[in-house]
C-alpha cells in the first residue's frame, strides 16, 4: 500500500501531582483545557473533548501517526504546566503526575466517551479520581499495583 493510514482514537487520563486541587478556578481550568486542545493540534492530533476536575484531566483525541503517543503526552504536560504557571502566578507549584493512562477507543464508542468526559464534574460528586481510575483499569482488564499507580 503506497499510502499510510492510521485512525487512532485515544482516551488519555492523568492527574496533578499527588492529586492536588490546583484547577479549582473554573477560568483557569477552562482555558487550560482549551490550551491542551491547541497543543494536540500543534502535534498533528485532533482533540475531541478535554475535560476533568480540579485534580485531573481526561482527553479524547485522535493521535497522529507521525508522533509517538508518549511524545504527545510529554508535550501536553510540559507545555500546559508552563502555561498554568505563566497564567496564574499563585499556581507556581503546579505539576502533573509523572505517569498517565491511555486507552484505545473504537469509533463506535467515541460519543459515549465524549459524554463521559464532558460530565466529569457531576461524575466526581460521587466517585473520587482514584476510584474512577481503578474502575477504568479493571474494566480494561489491566492489573494494577497500587505501589506504582500514584505519585
Amino acid at each position: 500500500m503506497p499510502q499510510s493510514l492510521a485512525f487512532i482514537y485515544a482516551h488519555l487520563v492523568f492527574s496533578t501531582k499527588n492529586r492536588v486541587d490546583y484547577l479549582k478556578n473554573k477560568e483557569v481550568k477552562d482555558k487550560l483545557f482549551a490550551y491542551i486542545g491547541s497543543i494536540l493540534r500543534n502535534n498533528d492530533s485532533t482533540p475531541m473533548v478535554v475535560g476533568g476536575t480540579a485534580n485531573h484531566v481526561h482527553i479524547l483525541c485522535s493521535i497522529s501517526k507521525n508522533h509517538p503517543l508518549s511524545a504527545v503526552i510529554r508535550e501536553i504536560k510540559r507545555s500546559s504546566s508552563k502555561w498554568v504557571k505563566d497564567f496564574d502566578s499563585s499556581l507556581s507549584a503546579f505539576q502533573w503526575q509523572n505517569g498517565y493512562a491511555a486507552f484505545s477507543v473504537s469509533k463506535g464508542n467515541l460519543q459515549r466517551v465524549c459524554s463521559y468526559i464532558a460530565n466529569q464534574e457531576k461524575h466526581h460528586q460521587r466517585v473520587s479520581f482514584e476510584e474512577e481510575l481503578r474502575d477504568i483499569l479493571r474494566r480494561q482488564g489491566i492489573e494494577i499495583d497500587e505501589r506504582y499507580l500514584w505519585d
